[in-house]
């Protein structure tokens, strides 16, 4: 896919606000500071269309921007650890889990899990919620460059192993780095490879 244009939209603070649309929608997300911010930017080859932060739990609305004026992408806020009041965790969350269910236009949600890390609770979680209520995802794993290649895929076969003790089949994979553009051309051919399928 090629990108000729990539233009913010709004932020919401629900997905009722979002505006509705008959065009495909792609969302974001993962647990606050795993890079979905730069992953945006580097997919869409401009530095400032995302706000990056290096305080976890920057991202707390829904911001949605429109990709070639023919789809658009939502950037979620950060589940789990943000240094915000507990409280507002849980609001992150019930936008999270409404706008997932609800978005009636929403064709895939690319959860963003670091690669640094061994498989986490909160990741798990998350992704058999999404099983259980049937929502459509795929796994993007970020932060590639900042292990070796042989680390990266020990913990990504880590996250298999542990997927399929409750899943007879896993999403699509992606293996991403900002800082390379690792992972570029994957995600927006199997984007662009979906909205086809929506016009057959």
């Amino acid at each position: 896919m090629k990108i000729k244009s990539a233009e913010f939209v709004s932020s919401y603070t629900t997905y009722k606000d979002c505006p509705k649309s008959e065009m495909p929608e792609y969302a974001f997300v993962g647990r606050s500071n795993v890079g979905k911010s730069s992953l945006i930017n580097m997919l869409f080859d401009k530095k400032k269309l995302a706000k990056t932060s290096q305080s976890p739990g920057k991202t707390q609305l829904i911001n949605q921007f429109i990709i070639n004026d023919n789809w658009y992408l939502a950037d979620l806020p950060g589940y789990g650890y943000a240094k915000v009041a507990k409280s507002a965790r849980k609001d992150f969350n019930k936008l999270i889990n409404e706008y997932a269910i609800n978005r009636e236009n929403l064709i895939c949600l690319f959860v963003l899990i670091d690669s640094r890390h061994e498989p986490q609770k909160n990741d798990l979680g998350f992704m058999r919620w999404l099983g259980e209520k049937q929502v459509p995802f795929a796994m993007a794993f970020t932060k590639a460059d900042k292990l070796s290649s042989s680390a990266v895929n020990k913990n990504i076969v880590n996250y298999k192993k542990e997927m399929l003790k409750e899943w007879e089949s896993l999403p699509d994979i992606f293996i991403t780095s900002a800082e390379q553009k690792l992972g570029r051309t994957e995600i927006l051919d199997y984007i662009e490879r979906l909205n086809g399928n929506m016009k057959k």
